[in-house]
C-alpha cells in the first residue's frame, strides 16, 4: 500500500466510516476545482462533497454536479441565485 492508501485507511477506521473511499473521485474533483475555480476551493469543495454524501447524496452524482459547475465557473459573473442563498 502507498502512504496515501495507508492514510485513508487509518482515517476511515478512526472516524468509524464504512465502506471503501473512492479516492479517484475525490482527487479528480479536487483537481477540477483547483484548476477551474481556485486552489483553496479544492479542499473546501471536497469537504462540501462529504457533507452532501453524509446527508444522503450519491457521491458520483454530487461530484459530477460540482465538476460541471467548476468547468463553467466564471469568477467575474456570479449567479444571482448564489448571491441570494
Amino acid at each position: 500500500m502507498s502512504t496515501l492508501d495507508d492514510w485513508v485507511a487509518a482515517v476511515t477506521v478512526d472516524l468509524g466510516l464504512e465502506g471503501p473511499v473512492d479516492r479517484s473521485l475525490v482527487l479528480d474533483l479536487a483537481r477540477d476545482v483547483a484548476h477551474g475555480v481556485a486552489r483553496p476551493a479544492a479542499p473546501l469543495t471536497t469537504y462540501l462533497l462529504g457533507l452532501a454524501v453524509g446527508a444522503g447524496a450519491d457521491p458520483r452524482e454530487a461530484a459530477d454536479k460540482i465538476a460541471a459547475l467548476a468547468e463553467g465557473w466564471d469568477p467575474d459573473r456570479v449567479s444571482d441565485t448564489v448571491l441570494e442563498d
